[in-house]
């Protein structure tokens, strides 16, 4: 083996059915073997690995989990939205803002405008702060560009960030995010665009995994959504969808029937659509941070998620104008304060479920035999508490494919 971590408290986020027990509880005193970037041995201190004089770390009883996965960003974006922010707080609809040229399109505007250096530089700075937070995969979706240009200038910058040597990059062409202004009052012209040269120009110079829409009120009708999911499947890439977030059109529903990895926001999912999911085995992403700083009052349906046995991903949805937090961990409270979960639920959130929510599920999210060694090293001593504490640098290190990232 090239590198082996011992003395560490191990929580592998490993289903009890393949282990027999929680994968919650910690393992004491657990050693992790690692060879070309994936894990080879996971369990009790085994005497005759070290003795093949492997590169050893002592992790000194620090608490091991998986990397981080933040499953839904909009990291990549120019300008700021503070003031539709304080508009907000004066009581103004975040529609009646959409409305008013705000919102995304404001964004859109000032996204436009930066070369994709400059965009690559402000990604670069938002990135340290998931960083902090054990982050080692993130998904980023354009969606700020809404031309053919400026979507890949956007996907091009996420193609950078990638090749950071510690920092994973899952990509998501989000053209279907608002209706651009040259587009005004002919979207399905817009939607024309998006399925006949911006999706095969993308999948051509390969630059997305997922395609994503905005189902939506103010966004797009189940009708369009529906031609760019046939677009995305016929091109050979997968599906998610903002749905459900401010109303029930049954995008989630829609897109659960074409096989999405996951559907995100759902404040206003109904048990239809939860049975949905749960039959097409599609994961619930949750995004409190956006129902934080929307001052939303309906919750999404905790309760029936949990009865129909629906996996729940969690992620900060950074954004300029909903969710501006790049904490994964200040997410992971909000789950629990804001949506009742358990910490435990929270930790799989960021994990296993956030793992599949990409379609990755078989590679990362959990500490198992086979799977990329990505882990974070923690000081702690309960993984109760990285729901519960924030703000205390308890990160110690980062493990990408089995390299060391010390924090600054």
């Amino acid at each position: 083996m090239d590198k082996v971590f011992i003395n560490l408290h191990l929580v592998s986020m490993v289903d009890k059915q393949q282990t027999g027990s929680d994968g919650y509880q910690v393992l004491k005193d657990a050693m992790i073997g690692v060879r070309n970037g994936k894990v080879e041995y996971v369990g009790e201190p085994c005497p005759s690995i070290l003795h093949g004089h492997p590169d050893i770390i002592d992790c000194a009883h620090a608490l091991v989990t998986p990397g981080f996965i933040d499953c839904h960003t909009h990291l990549i974006f120019a300008g700021n939205r503070a003031n539709e922010f304080e508009q907000r707080l004066q009581g103004v609809p975040y529609e009646e803002i959409a409305k008013q040229g705000g919102g995304i399109l404001s964004t859109v505007q000032a996204t436009r405008k930066t070369s994709e250096d400059e965009l690559y530089h402000l990604a670069i700075h938002r990135l340290e702060g998931l960083k902090r937070d054990g982050v080692t995969t993130i998904e980023i979706k354009s969606g700020y560009g809404l031309t053919l240009d400026d979507e890949i200038k956007m996907l091009k910058v996420a193609k950078r960030i990638s090749e950071l040597p510690d920092m994973k990059v899952s990509s998501t062409l989000l053209a279907a995010h608002a209706v651009p202004p040259e587009y005004k009052n002919r979207s399905d012209e817009y939607i024309d665009l998006i399925c006949d040269t911006i999706i095969p120009q993308v999948v051509k110079l390969n630059l997305a995994n997922h395609v994503d829409v905005f189902c939506e009120g103010i966004g797009f009708s189940p009708k369009q959504c529906e031609r760019v999911f046939r677009a995305t499947l016929k091109h050979g890439l997968r599906i998610k969808g903002h749905t459900e977030q401010l109303s029930n059109l049954g995008g989630s529903a829609l897109a659960a029937s074409m096989g999405a990895d996951s559907v995100d926001h759902i404040e206003y999912l109904d048990e239809n659509g939860v049975k949905a999911l749960a039959k097409n085995n599609t994961v619930a992403t949750l995004l409190p941070g956006a129902f934080y700083y929307l001052n939303e009052s309906k919750l999404p349906p905790i309760p029936l998620l949990r009865q129909y046995k629906v996996p729940m991903a969690i992620a900060t949805d950074f954004n300029p104008g909903t969710s501006p937090i790049a904490s994964l961990r200040t997410i992971m409270n909000m789950a629990c304060t804001l949506f009742k979960l358990t910490p435990e639920e929270s930790l799989r959130g960021v994990t296993c479920h956030a793992a599949q929510a990409l379609g990755l599920q078989h590679f990362r999210g959990k500490i198992a035999v086979g799977m990329e060694a990505d882990f974070a090293i923690w000081q702690l001593d309960s993984p109760a508490e990285l729901s519960y504490r924030l703000g205390v640098p308890d990160l110690i290190a980062r493990v990408v494919d089995g390299e060391i990232f010390h924090e600054k």
